[in-house]
């Protein structure tokens, strides 16, 4: 119903609405943002907490150690650099890092060569993933079940392989037993384990690559080889630096096959550095020029990583 305010004017007004609010957002205050921060300290609280009991306090620890000298029944006594003089005059270390650098070549070469090999084959056939999960069962089983399985297979006596060569060429081959080739044999072996894993990681690189390329290769006249050699290799370089790198530092920590199959033997040739660490720590009780040598083989890993990474341009590839 209409009133007549004003005769004048003649201003009708009809009846007063009421607008609807309008929607107001509200912002979180600094009490719900310092309830947030509580949640997500929580939640990461036990990633820090392993990260600070199992990596960071034992890291801490034997760079200490490794300043000092202890025999863990007695309580260990500072004693500066003289486990680094040591450690430059100690000739079995010398030959140790020797005889690590040349398993780590060997399985390196060997293991990115047949894994590369294995994936682009892998690639052209199309396999199904049950092909590439039967190709990474070798990686799954422990190195000691590894070591003790080919053990016996490679015995001289008794070993089926022994008994192959033994039939083919007249005499066995003593794979652990000789200088000459226990250190390829334990490459070998490594290579073995390790193979289907690599594989399955360069076979995803692959994967990435798209097929135009190889298009365009093909109808430019390119062979098969000009294409893996110009295409696939500079386009994989990010995949196969990372494959480098983890061979690498797997082979170095190279431990339960050689403690199982050779302990070492015969006379040190097979003494890989972790082996030469053990029997200090717990053949010697010597734990301080153990951790030094620990310690030792850390900033060697450090600065061969990084070397590696810078040399290769691991963060790039032909298509950036």
């Amino acid at each position: 119903m209409t009133t007549v305010q004003d005769s004048s004017a003649h201003v009708v007004r009809g009846p007063a609405t009421t607008a609807p609010p309008p929607t107001v957002r509200r912002r979180k205050g600094p009490a719900s943002r310092r309830n947030d921060t509580w949640v997500a300290w929580m939640l990461v609280a036990p990633a820090i907490l392993g990260f600070g009991v199992f990596f960071a306090y034992p890291m801490l620890r034997g760079v200490y150690l490794s300043f000092t000298e202890f025999h863990i029944l007695t309580p260990p006594v500072f004693t500066g650099l003289a486990n680094i003089q040591e450690l430059i005059n100690d000739g079995r270390f010398w030959h140790s890092l020797g005889v690590t650098a040349y398993f780590v070549v060997l399985t390196t070469v060997l293991g990115v060569g047949i894994s590369l090999l294995t994936a682009v084959v892998l690639h052209r056939l199309n396999v199904n993933t049950t092909v590439r999960g039967l190709m990474i069962l070798p990686f799954l089983i422990s190195g000691v079940v590894t070591a003790l399985v080919w053990t016996w297979m490679l015995d001289p006596q008794l070993g089926i392989v022994n008994q192959l060569i033994t039939w083919i060429f007249g005499e066995p081959i003593k794979f652990f037993g000789s200088d000459t080739w226990a250190v390829p044999t334990l490459a070998a072996l490594n290579v073995w384990k390790s193979m289907g894993y690599n594989a399955v990681l360069i076979f995803a690189g692959l994967q990435t690559i798209p097929a135009s390329i190889y298009e365009a290769g093909r109808i430019d006249g390119a062979s098969e080889w000009q294409m893996f050699r110009s295409l696939t290799l500079p386009l994989l370089r990010p995949i196969l630096v990372m494959v480098v790198i983890l061979n690498v530092i797997s082979a170095t920590q190279i431990f339960d096959i050689v403690q199982v199959s050779t302990k070492g033997g015969p006379a040190d040739a097979s003494l890989v550095l972790q082996m030469y660490i053990y029997d200090k720590a717990f053949g010697q009780f010597d734990f301080g020029y153990a951790a030094t040598m620990s310690l030792a083989l850390f900033l060697l890993l450090v600065a061969v990583t990084f070397t590696q990474m810078r040399m290769a341009r691991a963060s790039e590839s032909d298509t950036n």
